[in-house]
């Protein structure tokens, strides 16, 4: 049979591109996005030849993804690229908390339990690997993008966690890839083009982001940071004080700090 991946978050940024590499590469997909967008993005995977299953879900919801499993149709996942996920920049007491519930649901509740249910068939056929997009922000107290900021920092230690977990299960690898700012839709979409991190012109190449992130993957790593300077901000994040973290971040994150 041909190979099979799921690709979550595939509509833009880095998950179209995870979903670009995938089909470049020969398998056949399960796109997914809360959006209508996923559905011409699915178009651009098919001119790579591959068979291309569209689908429109919220995953914040366990219904929605639930939803996602029911379009695998009991084939093989051979990777899951678990990539969806949402955040509201500004001042944690403005914010309205149904976004900020939408973002905890979908980055923490709907990504741990997708990882639950495709792990499961992964580990009981022996076979199987796993993309999580993490982010260096996990590493960061998010001063005005405090809750997106809190959830990467679950992702970053849930996956670890979960990778001591799976070390027993030969075939199963699970990769966490750490991006820093990239320049995808989030920070328009997170109401952040005033700020200093979401107008700077040298953010990631998101392309770039995903092909580490694919790459780490098919060699079995246990995460990747991708970027040199992203590397330095973690490795900094284990000796700096969280106070001046948070300081730091609020000057590339709070409102009106837009170059």
């Amino acid at each position: 049979m041909t190979k099979f991946a799921i690709v979550t978050g595939a509509s833009t940024g880095i998950g179209f591109e995870l979903a670009s590499i995938a089909a470049q590469e020969g398998y056949d997909l399960l796109v997914v996005a809360d959006e209508g967008l996923i559905n011409a993005a699915a178009e651009d995977f098919r001119l790579h030849g591959t068979s291309v299953t569209a689908l429109e879900a919220d995953l914040s919801t366990m219904e929605g993804v639930d939803e996602l499993l029911s379009h695998v149709e009991g084939r093989q996942v051979d990777i899951l690229c678990a990539n969806a996920g949402v955040g509201h920049g500004g001042a944690f007491l403005d914010t309205d908390p149904d976004d900020w519930c939408h973002s905890v649901d979908t980055n923490i509740t709907g990504t741990v339990y997708l990882l639950q249910q495709v792990l499961k068939g992964m580990t009981a056929r022996g076979h199987g690997k796993v993309l999580v997009t993490g982010s260096i922000a996990g590493y960061i107290p998010g001063s005005f993008n405090a809750v997106y900021n809190a959830t990467k920092a679950f992702i970053d230690n849930f996956t670890d966690a979960l990778r001591n977990e799976l070390k027993d299960y030969e075939g199963i690898t699970l990769t966490t890839l750490m991006p820093g700012a990239t320049d995808t839709e989030f920070f328009a979409r997170a109401d952040m083009l005033d700020t200093k991190v979401g107008s700077d012109e040298n953010k990631a190449d998101p392309a770039k982001v995903a092909q580490d992130g694919w790459d780490a993957m098919m060699k079995g790593k246990d995460r990747i940071v991708s970027g040199l300077m992203n590397k330095l901000q973690v490795a900094a994040s284990g000796i700096v004080p969280p106070s001046i973290l948070a300081e730091s971040h609020r000057k590339m994150a709070e409102p009106g700090t837009a170059k």
